[in-house]
């Protein structure tokens, strides 16, 4: 052992560090202007107050340029927007002219007011001549306004340029002592992960940054300032030249040659598969059949015990008031039958995108190549417009319930598909390991300890999944969906606007109550666990 003394490390400014290796690191790092940086950073990691601050010289001179040359491309999109807000203010002041609209909107208005002049020449009668004189003259009165607030626009240039002038040295400013402690958080990050972080100056860097800066600094300038008709180009995309550079002049637009195709493509589809959606379509039936047989069949009042006992049972006495209300509510209102076909349609949407999609959140979750394949699916599922769902599933499956549930299945499906997987994907490894040990196969493994243990996470998608199929209830009823949905939908169109609301409410109220019987029943079931 060495009979070095042990030296008590107190606070920070203790600690002894290896300058020349730091100073190596640093211009390691930097590659040019490593003496500089080092003293930089050394200053900011030294600093007790606010006068140690650095100011790079370079970065304020380049700005973007420098940023885009060290690869601190945050900071170069930032400063490029805030140095272009200020050429923009310059160049107004400069070359721009800041009452061209008062200009031209002068200009319409006084060629207005010498049509009317005009007319009232032209006309017989003297009520026309008044009228047509009285209005000339207002708005000529209107066109001298303008023409003296484009006036008054004009004596402001230096006002503008003046104000881009200051903007342009904050930014300037700013960017100078900004700089160096950008740099130093990136030499931080390099010093842990060399590998993917850049150092140094990079040519290509550079050589991007100028492109990016010429090819947007001038045109956003050009556009904002020039006093001269913008071309058609830059306030307009070009799309009839794109379309007759890949389809030739004479064969419309590409717009409507890919669309013509997609629907050609899904009639196909659509009558090949016939039989199949058919099929698809009579088993969403009979589950939907059998929860509004259950549900409006029965008499209201076993119906409405059996829901407020269930609640009771599942979530306490406190969640059997609130779902007897809520009941009330609806049966008062006079909405009870539709609300009970939403129940069923929500019902059967749920029933099916648990049983579907339980299993594949399982299997997602136990295989990540399944999932990584399967999540761009669930991405789209999710992202896309509700909208956007219902026009393949009229083509394929034609409207009225059935389709609507469909559509809801692809809306409301995901959540517990993911959350499944989420949960699976949570179980602990030595707990597995510990099952297997003591003789579990796969099935025990699965059904006695992975989904226990998943259950939680499992309950949470399925009661997102409640949630979302129920807000699919408005949306379906465009293709002919009933239940409260529909009454939404006439109370929209009709701008009826105490309906919506009361139907709304509806809707809030069947939602509520099946969450809260959900949740009752999971935290339950937790308990015994």
């Amino acid at each position: 052992m060495s009979d070095r003394p042990i030296k008590k490390v107190i606070s920070a400014s203790d600690i002894e560090i290896d300058r020349t290796e730091l100073d190596m690191s640093i211009s390691q790092f930097a590659v040019k202007n490593g003496g500089y940086y080092s003293k930089a950073f050394s200053k900011i990691h030294e600093k007790t107050s606010f006068l140690s601050l650095t100011f790079n010289v370079w970065a304020c001179l380049l700005g973007p340029f420098w940023s885009a040359s060290r690869a601190l491309w945050g900071m170069f999109w930032s400063f490029l927007i805030l140095e272009i807000v200020a050429w923009v203010q310059i160049g107004q002041g400069l070359w721009g002219n800041p009452g061209a609209e008062y200009l031209a909107r002068a200009a319409t208005q006084q060629n207005r007011a010498d049509e009317l002049m005009q007319r009232a020449k032209d006309a017989t009668e003297t009520v026309d001549i008044e009228r047509f004189t009285k209005l000339s003259e207002n708005i000529a009165k209107a066109a001298e306004i303008s023409l003296e607030r484009a006036a008054a626009a004009q004596a402001e240039a230096s006002t503008i340029l003046f104000g881009g002038l200051i903007i342009l040295f904050i930014v300037k400013t700013i960017q100078g002592l900004y700089a160096d402690y950008a740099y130093e958080k990136q030499y931080t990050r390099w010093r842990i992960n060399p590998d993917q972080i850049e150092s140094g100056m990079r040519r290509s860097n550079i050589t991007l940054g100028i492109v990016l800066v010429l090819a947007i600094a001038p045109l956003v300038i050009f556009k904002f300032t020039s006093t001269q008709e913008i071309p058609q180009f830059l306030s307009e995309f070009p799309e009839n030249a794109v379309s007759t550079l890949f389809l030739g002049s004479d064969n419309g637009t590409l717009f409507a040659a890919i669309a013509g195709f997609m629907e050609r493509q899904i009639d196909a589809a659509a009558i090949a598969g016939g039989g199949v959606f058919d099929g698809i379509v009579r088993s969403v039936r009979t589950v939907l059949d059998a929860l509004t047989l259950a549900l409006n069949g029965s008499p209201w009042p076993v119906v409405m015990i059996v829901i407020v006992v269930t609640a009771w049972r599942s979530a306490g006495p406190r969640v059997a008031i609130f779902t007897a209300a809520a009941l009330c509510y609806i049966a008062f209102l006079g909405y009870w039958e539709i609300a009970m076909e939403t129940v069923a349609l929500a019902g059967a949407a749920v029933i099916l995108c648990v049983v579907i999609g339980i299993p594949l959140g399982v299997w997602f979750g136990k295989s990540m190549r399944a999932f990584r394949v399967a999540e761009p699916i669930l991405d789209l599922m999710q992202t896309l417009p509700a909208f956007v769902y219902l026009i393949p599933i009229i083509a394929f499956f034609g409207t009225g319930n059935p389709p609507g549930i469909l559509a809801t299945i692809i809306f409301g499906m995901p959540p517990v598909i993911r959350l499944t997987a989420l949960g699976m994907r949570g179980v602990p490894e030595s707990i597995k390991e510990a099952s297997v040990a003591f003789g579990a196969s796969r099935w025990q493994l699965l059904k006695d300890v992975e989904l226990p243990l998943a259950l939680p996470s499992i309950m949470a998608g399925v009661n997102q999944t409640i949630l979302m199929c129920l807000s699919m209830v408005v949306i379906i009823s465009l293709i002919g969906g009933g239940g409260l949905g529909r009454e939404i939908l006439e109370a929209l169109q009709y701008a009826a606007k105490g309906p919506g609301l009361l139907g709304g409410f509806a809707i809030l109220f069947v939602a509520m109550v099946i969450d809260r019987i959900v949740q009752g029943a999971f935290k339950g079931s937790n308990k015994s666990l």
